[in-house]
């Protein structure tokens, strides 16, 4: 297979979602940049060991490198990444806001709204936000990869609002070793949070689809 051509990842952060989709898109044939709260030279000491082949970046610097960005960092940390940069790429939202490890956030205990949809509004205009592997654990992550056509292949939803922008994520999602199942726009990713009924949850295309009752919309 020819990857010369796909988009290059860029992640912010190197915890264990991080690494953990730092290693499926290496191993699926992406080119990964992969940026931690410290300097690049830190980073590079863990990927050595935990991500081999990805290289490692200064967060200022990691828009500049990659056409599709990850935010794998604790929601609550996630203001301290160089949003600006963001703009005119791909950004896809693995986080989830979970009180229990990110503390009470007010800004999403009371808007409402989808967290991703906080997200968005943090973002410059001209990024396109897209929602998906925030609804599996990294240990699922790691261990449920299977090739195209597997009967046991589980699947990932994945919502935003750019078409174009949630097909090649679905690419991407494709590759790594999953079933892509688009949700809708950005606001239908609270169905994909945490404490929603697919959270957590391995399923495949059909019965993911049923469970966010995505078969009763068509």
């Amino acid at each position: 297979m020819d990857t010369t051509s796909w988009p290059g990842i860029g992640i912010f952060g190197a915890g264990k979602v991080g690494i953990t989709l730092a290693r499926l898109a290496l191993d699926a044939g992406y080119t990964v940049h992969i940026a931690s709260s410290g300097p690049a030279a830190d980073t590079a000491r863990l990927t050595r060991y935990f991500a081999p082949g990805a290289v490692a970046a200064n967060a200022e610097d990691l828009a500049l490198l990659a056409d599709i960005l990850i935010l794998a960092v604790p929601l609550h940390r996630f203001t301290e990444l160089p949003l600006a940069t963001m703009g005119d790429h791909i950004v896809i939202d693995a986080m989830n806001y979970w009180p229990p490890i990110n503390g009470v956030m007010s800004e999403f205990e009371t808007d409402g709204r989808a967290s991703s949809m906080v997200v968005r509004d943090a973002l410059p205009q001209t990024a396109r936000l897209v929602k998906t592997f925030n609804h599996l654990g990294y240990h699922q992550l790691e261990e449920l990869p299977r090739p195209a056509g597997s009967p046991d292949r589980t699947a990932l939803a994945i919502a935003g609002d750019d078409t174009d922008a949630v097909q090649t994520v679905a690419d991407l999602v494709t590759h790594v070793g999953f079933d892509p199942l688009p949700a809708g726009p950005l606001a239908a990713s609270k169905a994909m949070e945490a404490g929603a009924a697919a959270f957590g949850q391995q399923l495949d295309i059909d019965q993911l689809r049923h469970l966010m009752g995505l078969d009763q919309a068509a």
